[in-house]
């Protein structure tokens, strides 16, 4: 007994066509799945054989599933012409291409869940797109498509092209993030609009920031930039998980707690962003001692995503925060740098070890903002896609 699973995506426009797959072994759950299909029908989801014509199913049979309401007779006719056939002519040419071995097309069942947009027009596209999506989603089907490796090396690569890319872990330092400290929501979003595209940026809400918008100031920001990654900087000195569940419901992908909190604080933070699925940071402003408050935080049996080692901007004559690095790093969390930084000692801070490189006013007060971004990202690295073509994922 077995069954595999498939997914395709292929065309554009209305025609677009997206197809989910099960192929399965008339012992499995398929075949269950299968004769319920046919005998439990829908309005307007009526279940269907893939026929190569009338009166010839295929080999192995497949049922196929709208996934969209059928509303009138001309969609009906989309789902039970071009897209039916469409169906069929994969399968069987999936077969015959040794994609389903022949030896086992008898013993094998598919389910075809297929997408027919209701606005969708052009019978020809439709035909096409379905075709080459089900033969796909059966290729992926029979090689297990994709593995473990592949899907965590992609996860954080990959975007869904209705929603746009939206990292959720910093994965590939290290990274330049751009601290927006003005108050002043105008001047902050004409800042935005300057900052070139890159998935090496990730942007700071700061706390003046916050403090005179909220923290749904994030919504605004993410008219101009909305799918980038933005930190959320509350200083968090108590109620530590109402505040990360405040960044959460904000759509921040990062909250900011101040490791000058108790460490219950701390401790509560962090795990109200774990469990959001955000990232947390620990601020290590005006801490006297970073390594010995964080060996206590860990002691709790929690880690922060990332610490921040954090020269505040009435402190930058005192000596630099990056030389704490190393030691941080030996903990195996994520380490910021924040606090005097330019463009001539960046290059100092990167070769510390820093994962982040924080930048405030170098950036947001510079005449040319993105030349002075590029300043800055000339020492870091390239995006991750850009000598990379992107197909299939």
């Amino acid at each position: 007994m077995e069954f595999r699973v498939g997914e395709a995506l292929i065309g554009e426009g209305y025609e677009v066509a997206h197809v989910d797959l099960l192929i399965g072994t008339k012992d499995s759950p398929v075949a269950q799945a299968f004769a319920g299909a046919l005998s439990n029908l829908s309005a307007g989801h009526t279940p269907l054989l893939a026929v190569l014509r009338p009166n010839l199913i295929t080999k192995p049979p497949v049922v196929i599933v709208p996934k969209v309401t059928i509303k009138n007779m001309e969609q009906a006719e989309l789902v039970f012409g071009a897209a039916q056939a469409a169906v069929a002519k994969a399968v069987a040419d999936a077969v015959e291409e040794g994609i389903i071995p022949k030896d086992k097309a008898e013993d094998y069942l598919v389910i075809a869940s297929i997408f027919i947009h209701p606005n969708a027009k052009n019978k020809h596209k439709i035909y096409y797109y379905n075709y080459g999506a089900t033969k796909l989603a059966l290729r992926r089907a029979m090689n297990n498509f994709p593995d473990v490796d592949t899907m965590l090396k992609e996860k954080d690569k990959s975007f869904h092209p209705l929603v746009g890319r939206k990292l959720t872990k910093l994965w590939d330092p290290p990274y330049l993030q751009i601290a927006i400290d003005i108050p002043n929501l105008e001047e902050v979003l004409n800042i935005l609009s300057q900052i070139p595209e890159s998935d090496h940026i990730i942007f700071e809400v700061g706390t003046p920031l916050v403090k005179r918008y909220g923290s749904e100031v994030i919504l605004k920001l993410r008219e101009v930039k909305p799918d980038a990654f933005y930190v959320l900087d509350l200083k968090t000195l108590d109620v530590g998980n109402l505040e990360a569940r405040m960044a959460a419901d904000a759509t921040a992908n990062a909250v900011v707690i101040s490791g000058l909190a108790p460490v219950s604080t701390i401790v509560k933070g962090i795990k109200e962003a774990e469990k959001t699925g955000i990232m947390s940071y620990i601020d290590m402003m005006n801490v006297e001692d970073p390594i010995s408050t964080l060996q206590k935080i860990m002691s709790s049996n929690v880690k922060p995503d990332v610490v921040e080692l954090h020269r505040a901007i009435d402190n930058e004559l005192s000596p630099p925060p990056w030389s704490l690095v190393k030691e941080i790093k030996k903990f195996k969390v994520i380490v910021g740098v924040a606090g005097g930084i330019r463009p001539e000692n960046v290059a100092e801070v990167v070769s510390a070890g820093a994962d982040i490189v924080v930048v405030g006013r170098a950036i947001t007060k510079a005449r040319d903002i993105e030349g002075a971004v590029r300043r800055f990202m000339s020492v870091l690295k390239p995006d991750t896609d850009q000598f990379r073509i992107m197909t299939d994922f």
